[in-house]
């Protein structure tokens, strides 16, 4: 759960907070679950419900001035060149490659948290790829 609300949101408080609310949300409407073998992938639809509505409250816009160095400094430290990789892409690509990659959906799976097609997911896929590809060659 973490690898997701990561994924939609930067601050750790922030995905903290939309994955609390996400458990309470599914502890509250455990019965409405058809099937035991879905708990997982449904569980993962609440917490990118969850992320999408803190960002929808909040909606930060930081100017660039306010944004300091060490701040800067201290976020390239926590995360490998691979995550900053990772962080540039697009909202739904980062997502797609996040339930992909690192939580082990299969592309059907994705397809259908994402609310999108399977060539949708193969295609985001393959961007991401050749994005990040390009950026670590970058950073190296």
């Amino acid at each position: 759960m973490y690898h997701v609300a990561k994924t939609l949101l930067r601050s750790d408080a922030d995905c903290a907070d939309a994955i609390q609310e996400a458990i309470v949300k599914a502890f509250s409407s455990f019965r409405t679950l058809r099937k035991d073998s879905y708990a997982k992938t449904w569980l993962v639809r609440i917490v990118i419900n969850e992320c999408y509505a803190i960002m929808r409250r909040e909606k930060k816009l930081v100017p660039l001035e306010d944004y300091t160095t060490e701040e800067a400094a201290q976020e390239r430290e926590d995360y490998s060149d691979l995550y900053e990789a990772l962080g540039h892409l697009p909202e739904e690509i980062r997502l797609t490659v996040t339930l992909y990659y690192m939580e082990g959906y299969s592309i059907r799976e994705t397809a259908s948290l994402m609310n999108t097609t399977e060539s949708a997911v193969k295609n985001r896929l393959a961007r991401a790829r050749d994005k990040m590809k390009k950026e670590l060659a970058q950073a190296q």
